[in-house]
This record gives structure tokens, sequence and C-alpha cells, in this order.
């Protein structure tokens, strides 16, 4: 098997109860602890790609108000899944995770070569995280129980266009624990 990261994308306090809330994110909180505390157990690094924006210059605050501002609580990970020093943080201020971060050069350190992409939005964020990983030749595992959006249409539109446009495989959490432990 492909070496994996696991990578989560802004499941922050703004995003989930916060200034930006989306209700259904509720939804895949337990799900994604089962995932984290899974990759922990089998040594998949987990990485958290976080919103960590500055006041008043960064271009998606026009768009979306202030959120998820850096050294806030807006800005932490929900204590559900709160990273541990083993764990990774890589800030980010804007929707890719790769876009001016070091996101790249931690995952080629790690020698990684697949990454399962989870979080808030699956059309925004996890889309263009996708559309980098993509780039830069990661295969990419959404798990539909992984990743949210604020509508069911977003969630749709965003994991069909994942699979068509970057031949993402949609799968399940429990579906790739399984193929985890089946390799």
């Amino acid at each position: 098997m492909k070496k994996t990261a696991i990578i989560i994308v802004d499941m922050l306090n703004d995003f989930v109860t916060g200034e930006l809330a989306c209700d259904r994110a509720q939804r895949i909180i337990p799900p994604l602890a089962r995932l984290v505390a899974f990759a922990r157990q089998n040594e998949l690094p987990v990485i958290y790609s976080n919103d960590a924006h500055l006041p008043g210059i960064d271009h998606e605050l026009a768009l979306w108000g202030e959120h998820a501002m850096a050294g806030t609580p807006g800005a932490e990970v929900i204590p559900e899944l709160a990273p541990l020093s083993t764990d990774y943080i890589v800030p980010k201020r804007r929707y890719s995770g790769f876009f001016g971060t070091d996101l790249h050069l931690l995952l080629e350190e790690l020698n990684i070569k697949r990454v399962v992409i989870c979080g808030m939005h699956a059309h925004m964020c996890v889309r263009h995280t996708s559309a980098d990983a993509y780039q830069y030749g990661y295969d990419i595992v959404i798990p539909t129980d992984g990743v949210e959006a604020f509508t069911q249409n977003e969630f749709d539109s965003g994991v069909a266009y994942l699979k068509d446009v970057y031949g993402a495989e949609i799968t399940t959490i429990e579906e790739f624990m399984n193929s985890v432990h089946e390799s």
C-alpha cells in the first residue's frame, strides 16, 4: 500500500459552532474521531490543515467576514479532534491547504503518496486542497462520512467533482480502515 496521510481540513471551532457554524459538521465528528484514533494507532500521519487568517489583509475575509483568525479560539481545532504533539498542524490563509504553506514539503518528507482528505467543506477547502494534491501527483481518498458542506447540494456536487475531476477514491471511513488492515 502507498504511504498514506490523513489531512483534516478546517475542523475548527468557527466552522463547527462559531462564526461560520455549520450544523451539518456534527455528523462527521464521530467518524473523524475514529479515523484519527485509527491513524495514530497505525502510525499514519495526521495533519491538520487549519485556517489561520490575519486581520484586515486575507483575501477570504472580504467574502466570508472575520473567521478563524490566527491565535483566537475560533481558529482552534474542535476539542473532539484535538491534535496531539505527534500530529502536524499546517496553518493556511486560503482555501487550499497547499497554497502558500509547507504542506507539500511535509508530505514529501514523510514519503506520502496518498492522502485521505476530510473536513469542511467538500465544495470549497476540501475541493481546493484536493485540486493541489492532484496537481502534485498524490492519490486522493475522500470518505463521504468524513467531509461535509453547508447544504446537501454543496456536499453532493463537491464529492462528485472530486471523483470526476481528480479521480478521488470515494469511500467511507470504515471501508478505508478495513482496506488498511487488508494490505
